[in-house]
């Protein structure tokens, strides 16, 4: 049994822009995410004990033509920003650019990318596809709670937190409390979680909502969704009563839940990609999983290190070595 490392690569890079202060130049900032990132997989490595670690990159998303409003509200916000912020987010994706194309080329992890998926779906087929072993998914993004499982985890590189089936942990293992009541922080139940996000949508992704203004609680006269969840297994009347309701939009279209639950299951429900996508997503990664075997990868490394002034990565670059030079075939031969 092995196990990997997958990192969130996109948002595991811009989410350690935006804890970068803001009274940064836009150099160091550049300089601090990196570092940001890279020490987050350095940690995440030493506490999974991890064999091999794998990149996952954004494709162009077949979500955006399986459904057209599909994340259109980021290009609003992109648009709106002013000419300087314009110019430091070209600056921010040339830097991760340069980072993904070193990480390919110069380094032995997996870099893996489908041009008509999202990392989350490569993350998540590349867990179907080694089923008997451990993940560790590096990402911020809560939609990975879903597939939280005893085999499964997550860490935040930013909270610096694992979150588990059993809890949530810090980086010494001991449970991470809840500031209000001084108790353990629980995760619910991940198959809650999907289920509430089918149902009330995902403004971030502009997927919306298959029951507008339901109650997660029932009223003696209307089911709730926790209701419903209990019945989804045997689809009785709490299931059927909530999934057969209509609703009108604002445009006066006519809505069934059943219809739009089904809609946002599809876009949310990171096992749920059609067939035909799953498949190609599969056979691309199945061409790029090949081991690669580059030399000299810390060398290598520590010239990337000195572009951007990681002088604390450069100093420490034998640790990070360990892990940038560890090819996939050499996790699945070795103990």
């Amino acid at each position: 049994m092995k196990t990997y490392l997958l990192i969130d690569t996109a948002n595991t890079f811009f989410r350690a822009r935006h804890v970068a202060h803001r009274g940064m130049d836009t150099w160091t900032k550049l300089g601090f995410a990196t570092h940001v990132t890279m020490s987050a997989i350095n940690k995440a490595w030493r506490i999974a004990k991890a064999d091999h670690v794998v990149f996952a990159l954004e494709g162009h998303s077949w979500r955006k033509d399986f459904y057209k409003p599909y994340k259109a509200n980021r290009k609003v916000a992109r648009d709106a920003l002013t000419e300087e912020q314009q110019e430091e987010d070209k600056l921010f994706w040339e830097t991760y650019d340069e980072l993904t194309t070193f990480l390919k080329e110069k380094s032995n992890c997996s870099v893996l990318r489908c041009d008509i998926a999202e990392a989350d779906d490569i993350i998540a087929r590349w867990i179907y596809m080694h089923p008997e072993d451990q993940h560790v998914i590096v990402s911020s993004d809560t939609d990975f709670v879903q597939l939280v499982s005893p085999n499964v985890r997550q860490y935040n590189g930013i909270t610096q937190n694992m979150i588990t089936i059993e809890g949530i942990f810090n980086d010494n293992g001991k449970p991470v409390k809840d500031k209000k009541t001084g108790e353990p922080k629980d995760i619910p139940n991940p198959e809650w979680l999907l289920f509430e996000k089918c149902m009330r949508g995902d403004p971030t992704d502009n997927v919306f909502s298959a029951y507008p203004g339901v109650r997660k609680k029932g009223t003696k006269n209307k089911v709730g969704l926790l209701e419903a969840f209990d019945d989804r297994e045997s689809k009785g009347f709490n299931w059927n009563n909530m999934m057969l309701q209509r609703w009108e939009d604002h445009n006066g279209e006519e809505h069934r839940v059943l219809d739009d639950y089904q809609r946002n299951v599809t876009l949310v429900d990171l096992t749920a990609q059609p067939t035909e996508i799953r498949d190609y997503v599969d056979s691309t990664m199945q061409e790029q999983m090949d081991s690669k075997n580059h030399s000299m990868v810390g060398a290598k490394f520590l010239k990337f290190c000195g572009k951007y002034e990681l002088k604390r990565i450069a100093d420490d670059v034998t640790q990070y070595a360990s892990w940038l030079q560890k090819g996939y075939e050499d996790a699945t031969t070795t103990g």
